[in-house]
C-alpha cells in the first residue's frame, strides 16, 4: 500500500490499486475527525458508516495514479491474501 495525501485536507491514507476500477483505501486517521467532507456528514447527527471515500480524496488518489505515485498492482501466487484462480 502507498500512502496518499488528501490535497484538501492533507489527511493521508494508505492505497493500493489492483484494477483501474479497484482502488482499495485504509484511512489512517479518524475519518470523521481528519476529512472535512466527512465531519460535515457527523456534525448535523448523520453517520460516516455508508460514506466509501470524499471527492477530494478521490481526486487525490486519481492524481496519484496520473502522477504515477500510486500504480496498478497485481497479487502473486502465494503472497499473504492471494487468490489462485
Amino acid at each position: 500500500m502507498r500512502a496518499v495525501e488528501c490535497a484538501a485536507c492533507g489527511n493521508q491514507v494508505l492505497c493500493e490499486k489492483y484494477s483501474v476500477a479497484h482502488t482499495s483505501v485504509q484511512w489512517t486517521a479518524d475519518a470523521a475527525v481528519a476529512c472535512a467532507e466527512f465531519r460535515d456528514r457527523v456534525g448535523p447527527g448523520g453517520t460516516t458508516a455508508r460514506m466509501r471515500t470524499c471527492g477530494s480524496l478521490r481526486a487525490s488518489i486519481a492524481r496519484a495514479v496520473e502522477d504515477g505515485a500510486l500504480t496498478v498492482s497485481t497479487l502473486e501466487s502465494g503472497t499473504p491474501g492471494a487468490v489462485d484462480v
